[in-house]
């Protein structure tokens, strides 16, 4: 990997610190060193290298015809130019869809099941069976060199910085790269499964440059072939996968992004174990399908944009705060005009806009789209938004450092409006709704009304698929967002914005697995969401809502109805802070007078607003998970420390009890551990982790946490020995953690190092 800045650099230094702990090696080479191992290279513009020594190269079509005969000597069926003409789909006696068969020219297959990795026909594949697939079709090529001397045995290349790729084919070297200007494939044809098409030198003459660069010798060697061919790129640049959430049975193994032989090994097997026992085994989430909203995953406008940008970007330095500039603006909440004109300055996730911070200077606001001046587009001057984007491209502190640092303490020490709109809003109805919920959720749930409950999902193998929280509401007369009408139980569930898909599909999985006689109803655009948090809070907020606030008529995991600024509101005691405080649920139409009564009764007190990049650092501070940062659907509650989630004292039945019963029998083979340094150093997740001279594991969440004044990390660690991981066991170690090559003393913590007795969100200050 070739750093000619030294940002590239320090990102390869973070890989290889991440390699140690999966058994990766990989060397910092300087420029120097570079040229001895590959001497046909200029290093004239190098920072530095990272060097792979066991990487290698594989033969797509040999691996594909191996791969073929062994699963036709296993018993499969292959069945050549057999085209697809129809997939045939029932709905079953509970209204749920599902395959049910394949047409094909020579005859139907009759099947409950189906895996589509159609490629760039995936899309025309999906329809059949009136599922979405979000992907588009792109001309991508390379070429091979002519025969090189001295090029025998050279190392793979990839030179991000100029965004080409040089790998070794023989003797000779094949060419490729992700150029801004990639040429979309319009009308996808269906009699061209095996075609090519004619090399735009135009587009790809941008990649010659860029490897003649790098090893001059090119400039003199003949291009013996060409190759550009279709290929499907998504959204995010990750594939899609796992069953479509229109279609049980449908099946999703596409959109590989031009890396399927790099990623098609693991991702066939995971599959394979998803199709067979419902759920994959390790942590797929990143591929899921269901990570996309359903209002997106047909909405060509952002689908295009995305997959432009994200193919455009491939082989840029991943940053911890960069934000998309494409398909934005694509979901608003309610206060979205009012926060942007406070100098909210946004970041995107699945389509929503949410609060990331609050820049002082001024309103920033997110432009449409301008393809980085590609295909003709008029470039953005002086954009503001994308300027504060730019000032974060670093691995240090970043320079709004100090901003993020004023609102987490303005909310430890005074008071903090957040604004979390984005959040999925649903409510579990019907006269089987307990049942449900009792299944479904790890906690006990089925509490008197009023009741507000924190919990888990798990899946079969009693991994987390979700935390959230329920709360026990009663019927509403007459019926309204903040209380729908039902007959028997209802539960509202609150579930953050970015995975409320996942959400949304899981429950209804089991709901129709199960049979249940109860309904899913998603308020989530019908509902705003404020959660003012602090010492101050509950002075305040007795000023705008026309309930007691004290802790005995308004306690800690509760919720009510009530009115503020003369608008019916549903009011949570509840944090995501570790802070006194209330959660208002609002009718769309109603949030932003309620917002400005808060703020206005707020402004003596010094209330301030805050984003999401303060509620990182303050919940890490207090030590509450984020679901798919260090709580993951392969992690298990005993694992990450919320074994008090699960009502295992009950004899009530939940869905993936028996493994959490198994496991707790056992002992832990691994733990979530927070660790804190003592040394102000930047971390982000993937640093590794050091114990006792041994690599045990690697961060998976990390910030600053401002009211205790250190960088705080959470990290699972196993026991290289193979025994359980007590608390003795993580207490009885020496800790480092390893950042960019660099080793950092840490001290392991077994509770939360700030308020570890849990006060202040009971109001005790």
């Amino acid at each position: 990997f070739i750093a000619s800045s030294k940002q590239s650099l320090d990102e390869y230094k973070r890989l290889m610190s991440l390699g140690k702990v999966y058994g990766v090696e990989s060397y910092v080479l300087s420029p120097s060193e570079t040229k001895d191992l590959y001497p046909l290279m200029n290093v004239d513009d190098l920072y530095g290298t990272l060097y792979v020594p066991k990487d290698g190269t594989m033969d797509p079509a040999g691996t594909c015809s191996t791969l073929a005969r062994a699963a036709t000597a296993r018993g499969a069926a292959i069945i050549e130019n057999c085209p697809v003409t129809g997939i045939q789909v029932k709905v079953d006696d509970l209204g749920v869809k599902r395959v049910s068969a394949v047409e094909t020219p020579y005859g139907t297959i009759q099947t409950p099941c189906v895996v589509n990795c159609a490629g760039v026909w995936a899309r025309a594949l999906g329809q059949m069976a009136g599922v979405h697939v979000p992907l588009v079709a792109m001309h991508h090529a390379y070429v091979v060199t002519e025969r090189i001397e001295g090029i025998q045995n050279m190392p793979n290349v990839r030179d991000h910085d100029a965004s080409v790729y040089l790998r070794l084919q023989g003797d000779a070297l094949s060419v490729g790269g992700y150029e801004s200007n990639p040429i979309f494939w319009e009308e996808v044809s269906e009699k061209f499964a095996f075609g090519l098409f004619d090399l735009d030198w135009d587009v790809f003459m941008q990649h010659i440059e860029g490897a003649v660069n790098r090893v001059p010798v090119l400039e003199k060697t003949g291009i013996k072939s060409t190759v550009c061919g279709p290929e499907s790129f998504t959204a995010d640049h990750k594939p899609l996968m796992g069953e479509a959430p229109e279609v049980r049975g449908f099946f999703l193994g596409c959109g590989f992004n031009s890396a399927g032989m790099m990623l098609g090994g693991g991702c066939g097997r995971e599959l394979a174990h998803w199709v067979i026992h419902g759920r994959p085994e390790k942590d797929m989430y990143s591929y899921d399908i269901r990570r996309f909203p359903h209002s997106l995953t047909d909405n060509n406008r952002w689908l295009r944009e995305r997959s432009h940008e994200s193919y455009a970007k491939n082989y840029s330095v991943v940053f911890p705060y960069d934000e998309p500039l494409a398909g934005r603006n694509m979901r608003k909440d309610p206060l979205h005009e009012e926060l942007l004109q406070q100098g909210c300055v946004f970041q995107e996730r699945h389509g929503w806009e949410r609060p990331g911070w609050f820049n002082p200077k001024g309103a920033a606001p997110v432009l449409d789209y301008d393809y980085y001046g590609a295909y003709k587009q008029q470039r953005h001057d002086n954009y503001t938004y994308n300027q504060l984007l730019g000032d974060e491209y670093t691995f240090d502190f970043p320079p709004h450092h100090h901003i993020i640092k004023n609102e987490c303490l303005t909310c430890r020490n005074a008071l903090a409006l957040f604004d979390l709109s984005y959040f999925g809003k649903f409510y579990l109805v019907g006269p089987e709704a307990t049942k449900a919920a009792n299944w479904l959720f790890t906690a006990d749930v089925s509490k008197a009304p009023g009741s507000t409950v924190y919990t888990c999902m798990l899946n079969r193998r009693g991994g987390v698929e979700s935390d959230l929280t329920v709360s026990r509401i009663s019927p509403g007369s007459p019926a309204s967002p903040l209380a729908p009408a039902f007959e028997g139980d209802g539960y509202y569930l609150a579930v953050g914005g970015a995975v409320a898909q996942h959400n949304w599909s899981h429950i209804t999985t089991v709901l129709q697995d199960m049979k249940l006689q109860c309904k899913l109803l998603d308020c989530s655009e019908e509902l705003g969401m404020l959660s003012l948090q602090g010492p101050l809070s509950r002075a305040v907020l007795q000023d705008v809502l026309d309930t007691d606030l004290s802790n005995e008529a308004f306690p800690f995991s509760t919720h009510k109805l009530a009115k503020a600024a003369g608008c019916m509101v549903r009011a949570m005691r509840l944090s995501f802070v570790g802070e006194m405080g209330w959660e208002l649920h609002v009718p769309k139409a109603d949030c932003v007078r309620v917002y400005q009564a808060v703020m206005k009764a707020g402004a003596q007190h010094g209330i301030t607003n805050a984003g999401y990049r303060a509620i990182d650092s303050l919940s890490i501070e207090k030590g509450y998970r984020h679901w798919h940062a260090d709580l993951r659907s392969d992690d298990t509650p005993l694992e990450a420390g919320l074994a008090f989630t699960c009502k295992l004292k009950s004899g009530i039945p939940f869905l993936g009890r028996e493994a959490v019963e198994a496991q707790k029998a056992t002992g832990i083979s691994r733990r979530l551990v927070c660790f804190t340094t003592d040394e102000k150093v930047p971390m982000f997740g993937l640093e590794a982790i050091w114990r006792d001279g041994e690599v045990v594991g690697h961060i998976r969440r990390a910030d600053f946490g401002f009211a205790i004044n250190k960088t705080i990390a959470y990290g699972y660690i196993h026991n290289p020995a193979g025994g359980p991981v007590s608390l003795d066991f993580v207490k009885s170690g020496s800790y480092e953690l390893e950042r960019m090559g660099v080793t950092y003393p840490a001290q392991a913590h077994t509770k939360s190092p700030f308020d570890p007795d849990n006060k202040r969100v009971r109001g005790i200050y």
